[in-house]
């Protein structure tokens, strides 16, 4: 169990780095492109397709399985020994899928809070100056209500004899 985490853990960093390698350039999926296809059906210049940079899920999936049948195929005639098992496969595979959209993730964002950097920036500042208004009104004033209300206790004091010397005006006590 621990050498399958070790290994999914591993797969997961091999996956960023291929997604970011081919991000960068995809020299191997052009050489490709150029050996399986006509000169109608290849690929432009500025076409940054590779096996999966900006590729779909399936394709993707297919990419992978295939290059780690290969490398345990390699495995298993290099070394006589049972290395590679179905379960270690499995964790290869689904570790390398998960770091390329993983790494596909981590590049769409970079980007976009790139592009959005000085926005990001201003709706920051209103925000601090809306949240420093706010603090500023609870401190300074009280409510409307409240002050009305504080008003008419202090008439009431003033102006009026206590309740038992009204009720002594009028001979009920």
């Amino acid at each position: 169990m621990t050498l399958e985490l070790i290994i999914f853990i591993a797969s997961i960093l091999f996956g960023v780095i291929l997604y970011w390698r081919e991000s960068r350039t995809n020299k191997v999926y052009r050489f490709f492109n150029k050996l399986m296809n006509s000169k109608e059906l290849q690929m432009k210049v500025t076409d940054k397709k590779g096996f999966f940079y900006e590729q779909n899920f399936l394709l993707r999936l297919v990419f992978i399985v295939s290059f780690f049948l290969l490398v345990i195929l390699v495995t298993r005639f290099l070394i006589p020994i049972d290395v590679a098992t179905i379960s270690l496969f499995a964790s290869m595979i689904f570790g390398t899928l998960i770091g390329t959209y993983l790494a596909g993730f981590i590049f769409t964002s970079t980007k976009i809070i790139d592009e959005h950097s000085d926005s990001l920036e201003d709706k920051f500042k209103d925000v601090l100056e809306k949240g420093k208004d706010f603090v500023e009104d609870f401190k300074n004033e009280e409510p409307v209500a409240i002050e009305k209300a504080q008003k008419e206790i202090e008439k009431s004091k003033v102006e009026g004899k206590s309740a038992r010397e009204r009720l002594k005006e009028k001979g009920l006590l």
